[in-house]
């Protein structure tokens, strides 16, 4: 056995999700390990019975492009055309491959394909009571400016969500993949808080209507400065609940960054959690554990869990996390304490959004039982 692959289901009365995590055991031949994993992806999906809603592969560029090729060959017929996220990350502790992220459904309906500019970018799930839609690298390369290519690519992703009757409002979780993020970050910070704010997200009276978020070092193989997923909530009517601050930390928004710690929305399995990407920053906003490992990461494991407890959820309930390390040696630590957790966790190399900042968590959880 090479691979792990990792299944947590959850259920309601219309459907059933599906989160499955493939990392590797062992540092095989690319191509093997690839095969190996997309082939345990195909076998689940089809025991299951299910439907890809969203999906990510980690690795560094030239694995990705073996996985590309490996994936469609593996996947066949089950495969919409919808392009996942190919995301690129340094070569880690396990080498080249860091592994692959999957959100899926069973239901009766099979998830409609979304099309934008003749594009495959994304799907929706409409069940009784329940819509739900996912988009995967939403970005535009062709675009110089870094501002203006973030700009853009969040007007596409509006004008997506507006072909469904949605909008910002109704997007509980966003992923911000922002190539080169240590010579930008600030600058990505103002465009997404000028366009949060112009759509009435963002205003003077306090209101913050801000999704839990990832804004992480990983660029798209599309070449593209950055690149977005989301996820968004149109049905049921049940408002997203945005947990702007926890007891561990305060708004991020108090130091320019327009994201919620976690929020908490009804999705067609559940009542599911998304924990923002999370890292070792105290009450004040300030990197705590400077040029500590070890202490960066327990802190940071402190935080999720505080995200956690303020969404009713613990250890436990968490179906899914990614764990961000600076470098291999950082990895490292982390796995010496990863396995304390028993988290299903999917770990990659890259830079963090601050340069002493070594060490960042996301993690997804339910609040119902899970299998």
């Amino acid at each position: 056995m090479n691979v792990n692959i990792d299944v947590r289901k959850i259920k309601s009365s219309e459907a059933e999700e599906i989160y499955i995590l493939a990392t590797p055991l062992k540092n095989i031949p690319v191509d093997e390990l690839w095969r190996e994993i997309f082939t345990g992806i195909r076998d689940t999906l089809i025991s299951c019975e299910a439907y890809i809603i969203q999906e990510r592969i980690f690795g560094t560029e030239d694995a990705l492009k073996i996985a590309s090729k490996e994936r469609l060959s593996q996947f066949g017929d089950i495969d919409d055309k919808v392009a996942p996220s190919f995301l690129v990350c340094e070569e880690g502790l396990m080498g080249p491959v860091s592994g692959v992220q999957i959100h899926a459904i069973k239901c009766n309906v099979k998830p409609k394909v979304i099309d934008f500019q003749n594009q495959p970018c994304g799907r929706i799930v409409e069940i009784p009571g329940r819509t739900y839609l996912a988009l995967s690298s939403i970005s535009a390369p062709n675009i110089e400016n870094s501002d203006e290519q973030a700009k853009t690519m969040l007007e596409k992703a509006e004008t997506i969500l507006r072909n469904f009757g949605a909008d910002f409002s109704d997007v509980p979780r966003t992923w911000m993949w922002l190539g080169n993020i240590l010579t930008w970050y600030d600058s990505f910070n103002k465009v997404r808080n000028n366009f949060f704010a112009e759509r009435g997200l963002i205003n003077e009276k306090g209101k913050q209507v801000l999704p839990a978020s990832t804004g992480i070092s990983l660029s798209s193989l599309n070449k593209g400065i950055c690149s977005m997923d989301l996820v968004a909530v149109i049905e049921p009517s049940k408002p997203i609940e945005y947990l702007l601050s926890t007891r561990r930390q305060y708004s991020a928004f108090e130091y320019g960054s327009a994201f919620s710690r976690a929020s908490v929305a009804v999705t067609p399995g559940a009542e599911t959690v998304y924990v923002s990407g999370t890292a070792s920053i105290d009450l004040d906003g300030q990197t705590t554990n400077i040029d500590d490992p070890l202490g960066q990461i327990n802190e940071t494991i402190l935080n999720v869990r505080s995200a956690l407890k303020d969404a009713n959820c613990g250890d436990d309930n968490i179906i899914q996390a990614v764990a961000y390390s600076k470098t291999p040696e950082i990895e490292k630590i982390f796995n010496s304490v990863k396995t304390d957790l028993n988290w299903p966790c999917l770990s990659a190399v890259c830079d963090i959004c601050r340069p002493e900042l070594l060490f960042e968590i996301e993690a997804v959880a339910v609040v119902t039982s899970k299998s």
